[in-house]
């Protein structure tokens, strides 16, 4: 497979799964045990939310190479035919462009540079980013 040809929702799809199973490695690490405790921390850094607020960070502090960029844009800018009712489109489409970046990224087999982006995520507290200091 030519995971460079692949469209950006192909990527996130694969992102997706992906950065979930980081996560919750990463809660499971912590200790907790009862699945209803686990499912409540992990969305609070796999929420389309976070996800965006994730990406603006990452972008503020220029974290990200312009080949991740460029591939952040390009799931970004697929063309999405859904959204969701409790965010705006514009987060939306921002989480799939971070998706594809993590999808990406594993295809790449360039699984150190996915536990450095997790490894900021955790440090920055999932959903307790700041939405508006990284717009």
């Amino acid at each position: 497979m030519d995971y460079k040809q692949l469209n950006g929702l192909s990527l996130a799809y694969m992102g997706d799964a992906v950065y979930e199973i980081y996560i919750r490695e990463y809660v499971i690490s912590l200790g907790y045990s009862k699945v209803n405790d686990l499912h409540k921390r992990v969305i609070k850094f796999t929420s389309g939310n976070a996800q965006a607020c994730l990406m603006h960070y990452l972008l503020e502090i220029e974290f990200l190479t312009e080949e991740e960029i460029n591939i952040f844009k390009r799931g970004r800018n697929s063309h999405v035919h859904t959204s969701r009712k409790n965010m705006n489109i514009q987060d939306y489409l921002d989480a799939t462009g971070f998706e594809a970046l993590i999808g990406y990224l594993y295809l790449q087999e360039n699984n150190e540079r996915i536990k450095e982006i997790v490894d900021l995520a955790v440090k920055k507290g999932g959903a307790s980013f700041e939405k508006s200091k990284f717009r």
